[in-house]
């Protein structure tokens, strides 16, 4: 583990490989270091690889970067990062894709969930996140944010009347397009957990636990 400038870099094992990670001593943010969740999600994401292998993807909350870094290098996933506004967080996600073999670095996008979306037309199939319900007080900026993202969402000329019944949401086992896919393993009350998953069936929303403490969200 090697410490400079308010970073803390060290090795990190992911199913099938290790990752070098630059994490910050202290970020007012809370996009600091990697949460432990993220490995168990990256596990589940291996043995389901299937249903994510073709899609395009945005993270929302990426912190340092090191999900999408490995999903990039496990299965050379399109993926998109993304987190507050704050260059800090932007760069250091850039810094870890390079010390991790992957240049250019990926892309990222800027955006404070409730905030209106940076780009336009944003029109990504898959949704990640890993252990972002910390602050009950942003449940409904988030939610806003997947319902712009989920609804945005434009089946390609390729796609239409090839879809599954699966992928369109119909069938029992995948995941439908678009989705959010979310992992959530720190521990908060009960109660705020029913808050956000309310908030979204509230929304529009349908929420389907699929084991292991990983949920798909889908518009209704």
């Amino acid at each position: 583990m090697e410490t400079c400038n308010g970073y803390v870099e060290r090795p990190h094992q992911f199913p099938e490989m290790e990752l070098v990670i630059r994490e910050f001593a202290f970020h007012q943010l809370n996009a600091n270091f990697l949460w432990p969740g993220t490995f168990s999600f990256a596990e589940w994401l291996m043995r389901h690889r299937e249903w994510i292998e073709r899609r395009r993807c945005i993270e929302l909350g990426s912190g340092t970067g090191a999900l999408a870094i490995f999903l990039r290098k496990a299965m050379n996933l399109d993926i998109t990062t993304s987190d507050y506004n704050d260059q800090e967080i932007e760069d250091n996600i850039a810094y870890n894709c390079t010390a991790n073999g992957i240049t250019p670095a990926l892309p990222h996008i800027k955006h404070s969930w409730g905030d209106a979306f940076p780009i336009p037309n944003p029109d990504w199939d898959l949704i990640l996140a890993s252990d972002i319900l910390l602050y009950v007080k942003q449940y409904s900026n988030l939610i806003k944010s997947l319902s712009v993202l989920l609804k945005s969402y434009k089946p390609k000329d390729s796609q239409v009347g090839h879809l599954t019944k699966n992928e369109q949401g119909e069938g029992t086992e995948g995941l439908p397009w678009p989705a959010f896919l979310m992992s959530w393993r720190r521990r908060i009350g009960k109660e705020d957990e029913t808050i956000f998953f309310t908030s979204c069936e509230n929304a529009g929303l349908e929420v389907k636990h699929l084991g292991s403490r990983v949920y798909c969200i889908k518009l209704r």
